[in-house]
């Protein structure tokens, strides 16, 4: 049985913000004001899954709640504000690199002696960590590629042409059973994680949440394209040798089949696929429009500070024993599991 279409329900309030947002999508009261919005701590679980509330009504929106509030004009002035102070603060806080070649050198060269999350979870990671790991990825997976649909109509000629090339791969290359949400569900299902679409938002933290909302603010938005291709050539770039270490990771721990498929899949689909993003979707996009360099740049810089702030949470927990979760998983989770 699968539940492609079903809506998730909603998560629980993280605070004043996120809890007028619900009360709101429900019809039982008031959108929070702009003020308390524009002093809400930008990082913090509150505004972030306040934001995530307003962003999954561009995507499969949540039960009981009307489709039309996706577009409700009220609600959009709240979301603005909530981007506007996310927005501030990574404008604020990211170290943006001179020149796009200058951003994407510094994510190119592998570190000799790296100690990020991918390289804990190959060295020392155990199932449980791994478990958690892909829950907390899960929020973005089992949506993988649809954020960056957004930028399509946004592009032509050349960038256009290779950005479709390469999401045409990231949803299956035309086979439903290859679409990489599909596989990262079956990744989940080998854990022993609920595949619904959704499940695992309670349980996260914070700093996933930002990573990704940092993709639907670019994608949503016509002015961010140039940030929304920066933040595309990110994650391809630094997908295919991360990927081979979470293999690695997966395989060392006896995950299963599925799980080492996913990230199998990534290191040779995302190695071409780094080569067509930096030389024909950014450089397609940089001859058409040489102005959005600075766009694209801070997308990289931007991209790579959420994820760091994500990697410095879960690292800190980890290596003192404990969960990143704000909720614990469960053992029995597969017996529950769905396909999403």
């Amino acid at each position: 049985m699968t539940h492609d279409h079903q809506e998730p329900r909603l998560p629980s309030d993280r605070g004043p913000l996120s809890a007028a947002i619900m009360d709101y999508l429900r019809g039982t009261g008031p959108l929070p004001g702009k003020e308390r919005i524009a002093h809400a701590a930008a990082y913090g679980g509150d505004l972030q899954l306040a934001l995530y509330l307003c962003y999954e009504l561009h995507y499969r929106g949540f039960a009981g709640v009307p489709d039309d509030r996706e577009w409700d004009p009220a609600l959009l002035g709240a979301r603005a504000a909530l981007e506007d102070r996310f927005l501030s603060a990574l404008r604020a806080d990211t170290p943006v690199h001179d020149s796009v070649e200058d951003a994407l050198a510094e994510i190119l060269v592998e570190p000799v002696d790296g100690t990020g999350v991918s390289h804990y979870l190959r060295d020392k990671g155990e199932l449980w960590q791994l478990r958690e790991y892909a829950a907390q990825r899960s929020l973005y997976h089992l949506k993988e590629a649809d954020p960056h649909a957004w930028v399509l109509p946004r592009l032509w000629g050349r960038a256009k042409a290779a950005m479709v090339a390469v999401e045409f791969d990231e949803f299956g290359g035309g086979r439903a059973d290859r679409i990489h949400a599909r596989l990262f569900a079956d990744l989940m299902t080998d854990l022993g994680l609920d595949t619904t679409y959704g499940h695992y938002v309670d349980a996260a933290c914070a700093e996933t949440l930002a990573t990704v909302n940092l993709m639907s603010l670019f994608g949503l938005h016509r002015s961010l394209r140039g940030a929304l291709v920066g933040h595309f050539a990110a994650v391809e770039v630094t997908s295919s040798p991360g990927s081979r270490r979470l293999a690695e990771a997966m395989r060392r721990t006896g995950a299963g089949p599925a799980a080492e498929h996913f990230y199998d899949e990534h290191v040779e689909a995302d190695a071409v696929h780094e080569q067509v993003v930096r030389h024909d979707v950014i450089g397609g996009l940089l001859a058409d429009e040489p102005r959005l360099a600075g766009d694209i740049a801070f997308g990289i810089d931007a991209t790579g500070y959420v994820e760091d702030r994500l990697a410095e949470r879960l690292l800190t927990v980890w290596r003192a024993g404990e969960s990143s979760l704000r909720t614990p998983l469960t053992s029995t989770e597969s017996e529950t599991s769905h396909i999403s």
